[in-house]
């Protein structure tokens, strides 16, 4: 199962790769082509953009993996281990709330969004803003996974200590390992 999550989250990096590169191929090719032949790409403009959006939002999901998010920890990290489980538990709770509203608003956004193209590609706009639905879904998933670790008392060890924005040094080569594998 460890395998297939990782292999899931390496091509979500390839993904990203891939939408990163492209948006620099087609804004830099864009700008070459205004610049020499007086002349552009009028997809170039619209698909960046839409890649924009992907990159954030699948960015948004394996980040979210790497524990790498923007966080509070000045508070966090001088609590003991009984104050950075509540506020973990809270925080999750919170954040679980987060991806019910993005989802539903997506979903509610979902019908509009389908009935609309985009005006130079003519893509259909649930497949620009849909990413909203993977982004809830992939978020909600993996805090609702330490939510029920944290009601049940299986963290991981090191788990509070990452919550709290402190690497120790098995837990930076726990993660370093990780990416490399």
């Amino acid at each position: 199962m460890m395998a297939l999550e990782r292999m899931f989250f390496r091509a979500l990096e390839a993904l990203l790769v891939f939408l990163l590169a492209g948006m620099v191929v087609m804004v830099f090719g864009n700008v070459m082509l205004r610049w020499f032949a007086d002349s552009g790409l009028t997809f170039s403009e619209e698909m960046s953009r839409f890649f924009f959006v992907w990159l954030t939002f699948i960015g948004a999901v394996v980040v979210m993996r790497e524990h790498a998010h923007l966080g509070v920890d000045a508070l966090v990290r001088v609590l003991g281990p009984r104050g950075r489980w509540v506020c973990m538990v809270l925080s999750d709770i919170l954040v679980l709330g987060c991806c019910a509203l993005f989802f539903w608003g997506t979903w509610k956004q979902a019908p509009l969004n389908y009935t609309n193209l985009a005006p130079v590609t003519g893509i259909n706009m649930l497949w620009v803003f849909g990413v909203g639905i993977f982004t809830s879904f992939g978020i909600g998933l993996m805090v609702a996974a330490r939510l029920v670790r944290a009601l049940t008392g299986r963290l991981r060890p090191g788990e509070l200590d990452l919550f709290a924005g402190e690497m120790s040094d098995d837990a930076a080569a726990h993660s370093l390992k990780g990416r490399l594998e």
